[in-house]
């Protein structure tokens, strides 16, 4: 077991210039090492400068085009790697879709989508909209749960579906790829194979064979990472200290870890902190949604809930934010570092 603090020196955010509100901005730059980032002011706005999403409690993913997909509170809007927005899925069958996931299949992509408010996950064609697939509370566990509110879903190599009920029972129900209840793991408490909030989730393909890596945001001490496997099995405690971890997304040897006190934890396959990302020192203004888009700092995040990475090493990062906020930190080249 690795256990860190969050206060490692040497990967606190370092800014190129520290920007003002209501002063045009400028790219900031954040992290160090490999593991640094150029932040692209107004990216994702629309052109009159304000945010095209509205409230955001969601994900992001990246298609195999490069497009990029954020929830927010309306439904899940397509942005082009230069953000604009080109497409949206919208109304009620797609609002709130608190974390996503991106598979290709037989040549076609999907999204999965774990709906808190809507106590369901879901599988939707991501050509035609259609949903192929939702995933209600499943009866056949025989927990009688008064409250199934999903947080996060992943899928294993051969289609089971991981759907979380994190912001209830904390179980972790186990799917088969069309949708046949297959078995459930975990229960709500601050012991070692206990959840105190499973939040995110995704498949740590780092390692072979890949296994579960799941967020349990409000441990005690709070904020570290799981291994278990995908039969269910606990294997290990990755990592403690990390605030509220919220979910992660893995490229590589990396790991992406947005914590909602207002910063990005980058983690290598050894599961030591490479760089953070974005931190805001100021109270008033982390773990907070209600900071609206005229307060926002560009390089300092609020309430960092969901980021996902692109081919190029490229990192999208949503807060959980009134206004809906989510922005692109480029990777900068060894080269290109000053």
């Amino acid at each position: 077991m690795r256990c860190f603090t969050v206060c490692l020196t040497a990967a606190i955010a370092f800014m190129v210039q520290q920007p003002t509100v209501g002063q045009e901005t400028q790219p900031v730059r954040m992290g160090c090492g490999e593991m640094t980032f150029d932040t692209v002011p107004g990216w994702g706005l629309r052109p009159d400068g304000r945010s095209a999403l509205g409230p955001t409690h969601g994900g992001v993913v990246v298609d195999q085009a490069g497009n990029i997909y954020t929830s927010a509170q309306k439904g899940v809007v397509v942005f082009s790697p230069d953000g604009k927005v080109i497409h949206s899925y919208l109304g009620k069958d797609f609002s709130d879709l608190h974390d996503m996931e991106i598979r290709q299949e037989n040549g076609e992509e999907f999204i999965y989508g774990a709906r808190n408010n809507n106590a369901e996950g879901i599988k939707f064609n991501v050509k035609s909209g259609d949903i192929v697939l939702r995933l209600p509370f499943p009866e056949e566990s025989e927990l009688g749960l008064k409250k199934f509110s999903p947080t996060a879903i992943t899928v294993a190599p051969n289609g089971d579906i991981y759907l979380s009920n994190g912001y209830a029972s904390n179980h972790i129900f186990r799917f088969d790829k069309d949708g046949k209840y297959l078995s459930h793991f975990g229960t709500k408490g601050n012991g070692l194979k206990e959840f105190n909030t499973a939040h995110g989730m995704t498949l740590d393909t780092r390692y072979d064979p890949p296994r579960l890596l799941i967020c349990d945001r409000n441990h005690t001490p709070k904020g570290r990472l799981l291994h278990y496997s995908l039969d269910g099995e606990f294997m290990a405690e990755v990592i403690t200290g990390l605030g509220m971890p919220t979910s992660v997304a893995i490229q590589g040897d990396y790991v992406s870890v947005p914590d909602l006190h207002g910063r990005v934890v980058i983690l290598d396959k050894s599961n030591t902190i490479m760089a953070v990302l974005g931190h805001n020192p100021d109270p008033k203004t982390r773990v907070n949604f209600n900071v609206p888009q005229a307060n926002w700092i560009e390089g300092v995040f609020n309430g960092t809930h969901g980021s996902y990475w692109d081919q190029d090493g490229n990192l999208y990062v949503q807060d959980w934010n009134v206004d809906g906020r989510i922005m692109k930190l480029v990777r900068v080249k060894a080269n290109q570092g000053g």
